[in-house]
């Protein structure tokens, strides 16, 4: 039975456009993620951004006064437009506008859609997009009372309480409890995101991707989430986190963490003349919305719309990056996709590596570009995809492409 029933899709496939509005993502970066409050505690939002966008125009041959627009998706920021305040801070000429999404948790996923179809609507030929989190340097945030005093809350209400507004940790109970999810699926999930996240760090498998930044304590190149040492038997210890006798647990969930990611959008004419020599090809987007109380499986809503409306099937995609939050939420989401777990965050995922909000979506997008590049397989379907609180889900699918015989 779908997730998301309603007809108004916000599907838009763009394979049929022409080259000069065919947008195709052509590079890819990241910071190293880092646990909330440690090695980045000292850089605020734009400063983790700026050293991303700038390396991206240097890897790309991108001029920096051809960029139409920077799109940047932000979740617990302080206002202010950070995409503009970054892209000014990483050298880009004051011609160049930037606009700050937000969508929560899918927020840089978002932005990179948004940008896909400004290209495909014959916008502008390059775009920068993408998301940052400093969750370390966010601002308090407060309510103002009738009586003028300050009451502090830690997270924005995210839809009307009739509905049902759970905190995140109580939604992915929820999932478990709704959809059969057992602590032992959840705790092996999760020990196998750490397990890959670390062989990937030690194989280099990140190194390409990572823009290192230099803080007070030296330069940081690497993440700081993936435990090597965690075993199936330590996992088993964790007490339940958010409710009574639960199955949700510190350990199978996503912890905190403070990074950027963003890519070059543009289309595939002007990739041509930029020489890129390979890409990501958009092919199409989708959105959707689900019932609140069980919002993490809105992942698995925008998909199932996204591949039904290509008369595609979950088998059909070589590689699928998931936003890991909690291993509860993304099982269900694999489940009702029918696509098999192993299958999934070939290098692990949020899990191990940690969750950057309004970041996690590029992130996504980064690891595929990365996944894909490394592959080399002409052709080959990629597909990211986050659950977002308030009960909504984004999806994209790309296909890698060796440019010079994309068309």
């Amino acid at each position: 039975m779908p997730l998301a029933s309603n007809l108004l899709s916000s599907n838009l496939p763009f394979e049929a456009l022409p080259a000069d509005r065919q947008p195709v993502i052509i590079g890819a970066r990241r910071t190293p993620v880092c646990r909330a409050n440690g090695a980045l505690k000292e850089l605020r939002a734009h400063q983790l951004l700026a050293p991303v966008l700038a390396q991206l125009l240097s890897d790309n041959q991108v001029p920096p006064e051809t960029v139409t627009d920077v799109m940047i998706g932000n979740a617990v920021g302080g206002g202010g437009n950070v995409a503009r305040l970054a892209l000014l801070e990483a050298g880009l000429p004051v011609s160049v506008p930037g606009v700050t999404v937000d969508r929560q948790c899918g927020s840089g996923l978002d932005a990179i859609v948004l940008a896909s179809r400004l290209v495909a609507a014959g916008g502008g030929p390059v775009y920068l997009a993408g998301g940052v989190e400093s969750i370390s340097t966010a601002p308090l945030r407060a309510h103002r009372n009738d009586d003028g005093d300050h009451e502090f809350f830690d997270r924005a209400q995210f839809v009307p309480h009739n509905f049902g507004d759970p905190d995140m940790g109580v939604a992915a109970e929820n999932v478990a409890t709704r959809f059969a999810i057992t602590r032992e699926r959840q705790d092996a999930f999760a020990l196998r995101s750490h397990q890959r996240a670390a062989a990937a760090t030690r194989s280099g498998s990140f190194a390409e991707e990572i823009t290192a930044l230099e803080t007070s304590s030296g330069t940081i190149r690497t993440d700081d989430g993936p435990r090597p040492r965690l075993t199936a038997g330590v996992l088993k210890r964790f007490p339940a986190a958010f409710v009574e006798s639960g199955t949700v647990t510190a350990g199978n969930s996503c912890f905190d963490a403070d990074a950027a990611s963003a890519v070059v959008i543009t289309s595939l004419q002007r990739a041509r003349e930029l020489g890129a020599v390979d890409g990501l090809l958009v092919l199409a987007t989708d959105a959707a919305g689900v019932e609140p109380r069980l919002l993490g499986i809105g992942a698995a809503a925008a998909a199932e719309r996204l591949l039904a409306a290509r008369g595609l099937v979950a088998t059909d995609v070589g590689l699928v990056e998931f936003n890991e939050a909690f291993a509860s939420q993304a099982l269900a989401c694999l489940d009702h996709l029918g696509i098999d777990p192993l299958r999934v965050n070939a290098d692990g995922g949020a899990l191990a590596l940690g969750h950057a909000y309004g970041a996690s979506g590029a992130v996504l997008v980064t690891r595929l570009f990365a996944q894909a590049r490394r592959s080399g397989e002409q052709g080959r379907l990629a597909l990211a995809m986050i659950s977002i609180a308030g009960g909504m889900g984004t999806a994209a699918l790309l296909r890698y492409e060796r440019l010079a015989a994309a068309y």
